[in-house]
């Protein structure tokens, strides 16, 4: 409904355009004030529409200012039908003729009454969820169905089409796990996994998959940018919505979010709290051919992580908005996990290793925005500024019961901060055109302290005392872009170019020192053709960057259990891709179809690489290194149809390949993977607050480096219920029905080996959520503040 808001004050911005040629020759005028009938508040924003009377043909048309008031200028003689249109009223049409006795016409005040068939909440949502395909992005409209089920966002990732979540929080887009995520377009410094865990499920507006980002988004992640948009509450009054789930596996979760908002006047007030408690238990085993061994894990952690938010939006005037937030983040986990390796030829080699684990950290992030709109529709210019800070604790206990194998500790102390200021200007040139120009600085700076009790061998093959690390990088980017786009009746088209300057410097104990400094232009173009209402078609082209992660870049021992550990490489170089992308989207009578393919070179190409120890054989270290050009490409369908009034479904296909590289153990290996992914979700409505549905998900075999994968598979069941006039839902959720859900492999590098790896996949869960306040005056929001994203280079 937003969508189709805009669209029609678009249509009406183009019309009055059209007719400018002969302004000087219509004479007459209508203006007056549109307000809420039941607050007596002005309505800003609404659409106000003059129609020829006789066939109905948009002549002109304004939107109302921010006091509610509209004036319609130069209308020739004759008779005229007014329509006003604003989401969630009733629309309100009145005939009205300009003639010699009647030039100028005062409406007076105009009173929309609210539509009392729709919710009070905000933002409608729909009852299924949707996929839209857009010049740049592909976004997954949230409804209310088993897509949304689940205590946080980590719940339903694997619903989201060409997403993918593993059972250790690794979140990949198109098969690869280079990928962005933000959330309403800002950055964090919140662990990925950590961060997805803290987001309820139910404040989700729509998931965005920016696979080829034009040149004013930052140029990081192979596979693009996963952005998670929020629902926004601007109604005047006091206003919120509580929500609290329970989801039981092998062991309990809870969690619970809040979230307040206060408008009145100049100013916005808002709040959110939100918590996650819960254990999880997951665990596995590796058998091993050559040495006739067996590794057998059992895992279980505790955590429990608290997330606030506070801002203001505090609007000086018709032009003028100053807004300020700021995120914290607690989290405390607690790991306890036993790995037991069974010599079956011979047990008196057998060992058991202990791993305990605490880990605390905090992340504190503060925004502050201005922003000044111009006179002209669309033309504005934004400061943002955004300081993220992250905190990290993390103490560990290695405790071996068998063999000769000392028992030790690792102590990790991390310091990780972030500052980025942006700006950023966008100008309508004319009716068809518009350019957008950006600059933007961005300090990163970590500092890892590392002590051990432990010992270990050095280049003589020795035992020594493991010797306490202090690691320092940090990036500086100094970037700026501009774009330009045109439309053309069917055509549209947007070119753009991003420069950037980059200074890395790596540090270890002052004596291992790497640095790096580049200059590189990132491109893009976009290109879509829009032959009917029903048909459209699209081209994108954009090059972008992988610049290696802390975990890829410290060399601190980031894991160990007795037979492997994992480092990273400071010396690493950034990955190059450049990508290209085409879509076709079919609106049908009860749903769309979209179907894309893409293509990717990469340059640099960074891949794991496990190698064998060289102070022990049977040891082996997991690290990245730099390997030559690579090549990938894909397949992708989707679907949402409404066959009948009780069924609508949505599904979707991708498909993947490309030619992995790397070392295992000492042998260069490549594979050539294809691997494929199939959704579907079924929605039943069986009444107007009952909904059932069922999500089926299959994922097919894989082939790595090490390993190849297994396909895997599930089945998921829930029920959905509406209650106090759709302020309030019922959740029942029952994932995994079948208990299919496992990691299972082979592998014949650097060992022939086979194991299998589970989790608390199959787990009942049960949620309410539910809307308060006054939910009077959506009309009062300031549209560009409650846009979906900033659209702007912001903190991208």
């Amino acid at each position: 409904m937003k969508q189709f808001s805009f669209f029609l004050a678009l249509m009406v911005l183009v019309s009055t355009y059209a007719h400018a040629y002969n302004l000087e020759d219509k004479l007459g005028g209508i203006k007056g004030t549109i307000i809420d009938q039941t607050s007596k508040q002005p309505i800003p924003y609404a659409t106000v529409t003059v129609k020829s009377k006789s066939d109905q043909q948009i002549i002109t048309g304004v939107v109302t200012d921010d006091k509610g008031d509209f004036e319609i200028k130069n209308l020739e003689d004759g008779a005229y039908t007014l329509d006003i249109q604003f989401i969630g009223f009733l629309p309100y049409t009145k005939d009205i003729t300009i003639n010699k006795g009647t030039r100028n016409v005062n409406l007076g005040t105009i009173e929309l009454s609210e539509n009392v068939t729709q919710l009070d909440d905000v933002e409608l949502v729909a009852e299924r969820s949707t996929i839209e395909q857009k010049i740049d992005r592909k976004v997954v409209h949230i409804g209310k169905d088993l897509t949304t089920v689940g205590a946080s966002a980590a719940d339903i990732m694997n619903n989201i089409p060409s997403v993918n979540l593993d059972q250790d929080g690794n979140l990949s887009l198109r098969g690869n796990q280079n990928v962005r995520v933000m959330v309403d377009g800002k950055l964090s410094n919140i662990p990925v996994d950590q961060l997805l865990k803290q987001i309820p499920s139910s404040s989700i507006k729509s998931i965005e998959l920016i696979t080829n980002p034009s040149a004013k988004y930052n140029p990081e992640g192979m596979s693009g940018i996963i952005n998670i948009v929020l629902h926004k509450n601007a109604n005047i009054g006091f206003n919120g919505n509580v929500s609290a789930g329970y989801t039981q596996g092998e062991e309990p979760k809870f969690n619970s979010n809040i979230n307040l908002n206060y408008r009145n006047g100049k100013f916005n007030l808002y709040g959110t709290y939100g918590n996650n408690f819960g254990k999880y238990v997951n665990g596995g085993n590796i058998y091993r051919f050559d040495d006739n061994t067996e590794q057998f894990m059992d895992m279980r952690n505790n955590n429990e992580s608290h997330l606030y938010k506070i801002g203001i939006d505090y609007y000086l005037n018709d032009n003028n908005t100053l807004s300020f937030f700021t995120n914290q983040n607690i989290f405390d986990g607690k790991n306890n996990s036993v790995t037991d390796i069974l010599f079956y030829d011979d047990p008196t080699l057998d060992q058991t290793q202990y791993f305990n684990n605490a880990n605390n950290n905090h992340s504190s992030q503060y925004n502050f925005d201005f922003k000044h709109d111009f006179k002209k529709e669309g033309h504005n210019i934004e400061l943002e500024a955004d300081y993220n800070d992250f905190t990290d604790d993390e103490d560990s206990n290695f405790i071996f019961t068998s063999g000769d194998l000392p028992d030790y500790q690792d102590f990790v102390d991390t310091d990780r901060s972030q500052t980025t200021v942006n700006l950023d200007y966008v100008n309508p040139l004319t009716e068809n055109s518009k350019l957008e120009l950006g600059a933007q600085t961005r300090l990163f700076s970590t500092d890892i302290k590392y002590n051990s009790t432990g010992l270990s061998y050095n280049s003589s093959g020795d035992l020594i005392a493991t010797p306490s690390t202090h690691f320092v990088y940090d990036m500086d980017i100094y970037s700026a872009y501009a774009t330009y786009g045109q439309n053309f009746k069917k055509w549209s088209y947007q070119v753009g170019a991003r420069f950037e300057t980059v200074d890395i410097k790596a540090d270890t104990n002052s004596v291992r020192a790497f640095t790096d400094k580049y200059t590189q232009v990132y491109p893009s173009a976009f290109v879509k053709y829009t032959p009917t209402e029903k048909n459209a078609y699209q081209i994108s082209f954009s090059r972008r960057v992988d610049r290696p992660g802390i975990s890829q870049v410290n060399p601190i021992r980031e894991w160990s259990s007795p037979r492997i550990s994992s480092y990273g490489n400071p010396a690493l170089t950034p990955q190059f891709t450049n990508s290209i992308d085409f879509n076709y989207t079919r609106r049908l009578k009860a749903g769309s179809f979209t179907g894309g393919v893409f293509y990717r070179q990469l340059n640099d190409e960074i891949s794991r690489a496990l190698l064998i120890d060289e102070l022990d054989e049977n040891k082996l270290i997991l690290t990245y290194q730099n390997f030559a050009d690579n090549n990938s490409y894909g397949l992708e369908l989707s679907s949402n149809y409404k066959p009948t009034k009780w069924w609508n479904f949505n599904a979707s296909f991708d498909l993947f390949n490309q030619t992995q590289k790397g070392f295992v153990g000492s042998e260069y290996a490549e594979v050539d993977n294809t691997s494929y992914n199939f959704r579907m979700n079924n929605n039943f409505p069986i009444s107007k607050k009952i909904t059932l549905s069922i999500f089926g998900f299959y994922r097919g075999p894989n082939k790595s480096l090490q390993f190849n994968p297994k396909a895997m598979y599930f089945v998921n069941t829930g029920a959905r219920y509406s209650f106090a006039e759709g302020k309030g839902t019922l959740s029942l959720n029952v994932n995994d029905v079948f208990n299919t859900m496992r990691f299972a492999f082979d592998a014949t590098r650097p060992y022939k080996q086979n194991g299998e790896f589970t989790w608390e996949s199959n787990t009942l869960y049960l949620g309410a959520s539910y809307n308060f306040g006054s939910g009077k005056n959506r009309a009062l929001r300031r549209k560009n503040r409650d846009d979906n994203t900033k659209q702007g280079g912001g903190m991208f």
